[in-house]
């Protein structure tokens, strides 16, 4: 199945990057991408997520938590209507490094119209998936 997955290196302890993750309220004044997240990061809850790609494109969406392990590993599933259709697996995974954290995100696309979506949101995908990245390092080094 199709996955974009991008990374940083952030100069701040992996407690201080999964604080800045797990700040959902704080969202729109620093992230880019996720522009609009709540709900708790739980297993098994469901968020309310407001995307803007960097077209100005936003999309809505209820995801739920699959995996929430504190300052390393945090993972939602997502849909685009009925399951199995156009599914998304979101993540965060931190790592910690010498200097800091290594913050992988990524998801990965399942369901019938995987490969067909993914061809036709990759790009935007990924440059959203970025900036996120870059206003992340600002904040968590701040």
């Amino acid at each position: 199945m199709p996955i974009i997955t991008t990374e940083i290196a952030i100069d701040a302890p992996p407690e201080r990057v999964w604080d800045v993750l797990m700040d959902f309220a704080a969202y729109p004044e620093w992230n880019p991408f996720i522009t609009a997240i709540s709900g708790e990061a739980a297993l098994g809850e469901r968020l309310a997520v407001t995307l803007t790609l960097p077209t100005g494109k936003t999309m809505r969406f209820s995801p739920e938590v699959t995996v929430c392990e504190p300052q390393r590993f945090f993972r939602w599933h997502g849909k685009v209507g009925v399951r199995g259709i156009f599914d998304g697996h979101h993540s965060f995974r931190l790592d910690p490094t010498q200097r800091g954290t290594r913050v992988e995100h990524a998801e990965r696309f399942t369901g019938l119209l995987g490969w067909m979506m993914f061809g036709k949101t990759r790009r935007q995908t990924e440059d959203g998936f970025r900036a996120m990245n870059a206003a992340l390092k600002e904040r968590a080094e701040a």
